[in-house]
């Protein structure tokens, strides 16, 4: 007889993972270091500049101890800015050109603007060879910071600056086919030079004229006539047939429900196709079209032509708005469509808007510098064109020049008629006080054909398009031109 055995099987039981928790933590604290490495790298490549570049950062008085703030340039090589070492042995920061280029480089003292204050972190780097630097550490010797070469044109920029003569206002001159800025001006100005005696006289009277403005990039004004650019390429987005079928009567007065639009003095235009409307210009005919489109579709249109949004441009700027919706009132409805209304615009916006036409539909990015240099005039860096985003197909951007042609040609642009060129534009009369004159406005390009050089320019309270900014925008051509001649 066997004995029974009531001895009970042990269970094999896993010994417990001690370690377990230590990983979690180690996992944890890699993942924050990785993350932390993540963030300094993102930092040093995309933050660090502006960082240094912010007025309240006091590295920057550590550089400027031991870098000579470097040089600006035109692109032909001319001076815009520099240091000089006065009688006493201090810096001074000398601007040769003084009130014309004053807003787009800008002033090192009482703060930093313009291209003095974007490039400040370049400015007051210098890659001179290490040696160099070496023996200058030794001698107690500054090192000569970094110069800018800009892509402003010396002639461009004077002959815009005396198109606008005595009227406050902007100019903004580019190169379609790469972004450059070719030419920047903004009135009332200033002299950079004497920024530190004028300061309290530019303090106490920037809320009156907003000298210190610079209105080509921060000026926000109604684009009048302008705008009907817009309105005519959502018309014929709608309405494919448009330049072909369209008929309008224009007897000086357009009524929409409770809201009534005027051409300009009460003119009647009588019948109108729709190159004719644009060519005239006429209220009645576009308050019409805006009457018979889609507002959430016109509402993207102007968005993707980046009204209230970010533009591509690394100097301070306002954003254009534009702000009619399914439940604005009818009134809005057709001023906006004629360029009043509540819609505001930058004259450098409208720039990027002209370019984009004559560049057959694409916005190239908008740039102002186009190499960075050492002392010695070796290339650090190098900016290139680049395209910035298609807005519009080469077909719509075809319409519109065809439009636009015909404005100079036939209608409201007749200032730009030239044996030399044939150039392509929209003039504008932007109402903004009933009791003063209303600005005055020009967008265009030229050749028609192969547009080289796009313009936008606005004349304070200076009356019609037509008679004002066109003939501005023409001597700005006309230096353009005679100069590609030689």
């Amino acid at each position: 007889m066997k004995k029974q055995n009531n001895t009970k099987k042990k269970k094999n039981v896993k010994p417990k993972d001690s370690n377990r928790e230590f990983y979690r933590i180690m996992y944890l604290f890699s993942g924050l270091f990785l993350l932390l490495c993540g963030y300094l790298c993102y930092f040093l490549i995309f933050e660090s500049r502006e960082v240094i570049n912010n007025p309240y950062n006091l590295r920057q008085e550590t550089f400027e101890r031991k870098i000579v703030r470097g040089e600006i340039l035109s692109s032909d090589g001319e001076i815009l800015a520099e240091t000089l070492i006065t009688d006493n042995g201090e810096e001074a920061r000398f601007y040769p050109y003084k009130e014309m280029f004053a807003h787009v480089v800008g002033y090192s003292q009482n703060g930093k603007t313009g291209l003095e204050q974007k490039y400040n972190f370049e400015l007051l780097t210098s890659d001179i060879p290490f040696y160099e630097k070496l023996y200058r550490e030794f001698m107690d010797i500054k090192n000569p910071g970094n110069q800018l070469v800009t892509t402003l044109s010396v002639k461009l920029q004077q002959a815009a600056y005396e198109a606008l003569g005595e009227h406050r206002g902007a100019v903004v001159v580019l190169e379609p086919s790469t972004g450059k800025i070719l030419a920047m001006v903004s009135k009332p100005d200033f002299d950079p030079n004497t920024i530190v005696t004028d300061w309290e006289r530019l303090i106490n009277s920037d809320s009156a004229d907003g000298i210190l403005l610079n209105r080509a990039t921060q000026g926000l004004y109604p684009p009048g006539s302008t705008f009907k650019i817009l309105t005519a390429l959502e018309y014929m987005r709608e309405y494919p047939s448009a330049p072909e079928n369209f008929s309008y009567e224009c007897n000086g007065i357009f009524s929409y429900n409770n809201a009534e639009i005027n051409c300009y003095h009460g003119k009647s235009h009588g019948n109108l196709d729709f190159i004719g409307a644009f060519e005239k210009s006429c209220n009645g005919a576009f308050a019409y079209m805006g009457s018979d489109i889609s507002i959430s579709d016109f509402y993207d249109l102007c968005e993707s032509f980046l009204f209230n949004t970010e533009l591509p441009f690394p100097l301070a700027y306002k954003k254009s708005s534009f702000l009619l919706t399914e439940e604005s009132e009818d009134w809005e409805l057709v001023q906006t469509a004629i360029g009043q209304g509540k819609t505001t615009i930058s004259p450098l916006h409208n720039a990027l808007i002209t370019a984009t036409i004559a560049n057959g539909g694409i916005l190239m990015q908008p740039y102002l510098v186009s190499e960075i240099q050492t002392a010695y005039g070796q290339q650090v860096k190098q900016y290139l064109p680049s395209v910035y985003k298609r807005l519009i197909s080469p077909e719509e951007a075809a319409a519109l020049t065809k439009l636009m042609t015909s404005c100079v040609t036939e209608g409201t642009g007749y200032a730009l008629l030239s044996d030399s060129y044939t150039a392509a534009g929209k003039t504008g009369t932007a109402e903004w006080d009933e009791k003063k004159e209303s600005h005055s406005w020009f967008v265009g390009f030229a050749p028609a054909e192969n547009p080289q050089i796009a313009v936008s320019i606005i004349m304070e309270e200076a009356g019609t398009g037509s008679d004002y900014a066109a003939p501005a925008a023409k001597k700005i051509f006309d230096v353009f031109f005679s100069d590609k001649k030689k």
